[in-house]
């Protein structure tokens, strides 16, 4: 009979090696000593020192660079995406407003406080326009409540939407967009703050969510974010910065650029005479269609009901049927 052939027997794997250390040193764990050549050490000193060893993604200097611009741009962009995705934020609606109306104790608080200065300097002009001003702002307060209770309703409707929340969106300031975040914490809901790097310090108000506040390098990268899942714009009495929004957001839904979203333009008595659109159609610089890109809100009530009308209207229905 043939013997039967046996296999030689395989060697056991080596022991895998540990995933940071070894038993022993490369070479170059280790500067060149001084021993052969007393100014190795510090020639190697210079060399670490210097911003050319500097690990790119942790060299400001260089990030901040005009040739590196373009990186910037990318990541001011992807890292709100990033968190943006990871919370499944696929719809919000977009509060703009005046940093400066705030709730009406506030605004009263400092009406009294410039009183008393008046008292002590009656004859102070400065003074006395400074109170006008704050009494315009005053009658404007109630506006603070309308955004809190709008941001209620969404807030309490946020996961009554297919396809992911519908969350609050603000630029992450105090005043209207304050009230707005703070209606969403009311009830319990996530709002997301878009704040913007600036010269002058700033803080996001206390609403948003900790895990949902950004703050951009770029006013354009901030102005993409705000329309990339908006479902609506809702704009109370502002300035410089709220008109900006306003009539970019016009501009590209009068263009196509982007797809018709409802725009609302609460208190119409302040818009009437901030916006007169019915000049601009007189005057043939826009088209009679393009006073049909926006109407005008009072109540919160309003507004939501309003919107939710006008994404039916469009086969857009933002509430699932169920809801």
């Amino acid at each position: 009979m043939k013997k039967k052939h046996t296999p030689p027997k395989s060697p056991a794997p080596p022991t895998p090696p540990h995933p940071q250390h070894r038993r022993g040193p490369l070479p170059w764990s280790h500067p060149k000593p001084a021993h052969e050549d007393q100014d190795a050490p510090q020639r190697i000193q210079a060399i670490l020192g210097s911003p050319s060893y500097r690990q790119a993604d942790q060299d400001i200097d260089y990030l901040n660079l005009d040739e590196t611009r373009g990186m910037r741009l990318q990541i001011d962009y992807q890292k709100p995406e990033f968190h943006l995705e990871q919370h499944n934020i696929q719809h919000t609606i977009v509060v703009f407003g005046s940093t400066r109306i705030a709730e009406f104790p506030a605004t009263q608080c400092k009406i009294d406080a410039l009183r008393v200065q008046l008292d002590t300097d009656p004859d102070n002009r400065d003074l006395k326009r400074c109170i006008q001003i704050a009494e315009r702002l005053l009658a404007k307060s109630h506006y603070y409540e309308v955004a809190r209770e709008f941001g209620q309703l969404v807030g309490a409707a946020s996961n009554q939407v297919n396809n992911g929340q519908l969350v609050i969106m603000t630029g992450g300031g105090p005043g209207m967009m304050e009230a707005a975040n703070r209606g969403a914490y009311d009830v319990g809901s996530k709002s997301i703050g878009l704040n913007i790097d600036l010269p002058q310090e700033q803080y996001p108000n206390p609403y948003i969510t900790p895990n949902l506040c950004f703050r951009f390098h770029y006013f354009a990268l901030r102005k993409l974010h705000f329309l990339l899942r908006t479902r609506a714009l809702v704009v109370f009495p502002g300035g410089y910065g709220t008109f900006d929004e306003l009539f970019e957001t016009l501009t590209l839904v009068q263009t196509r650029k982007i797809k018709p979203i409802p725009v609302i333009l609460v208190g119409e008595s302040y818009w009437r005479q901030a916006f007169n659109v019915d000049f601009l159609v007189d005057e043939g610089v826009i088209d009679e269609e393009d006073r049909e890109l926006f109407w005008f809100a009072e109540t919160a009530q309003e507004i939501w009901r309003g919107i939710l009308q006008w994404h039916e209207a469009n086969g857009t229905a933002l509430l699932r049927p169920d809801a």
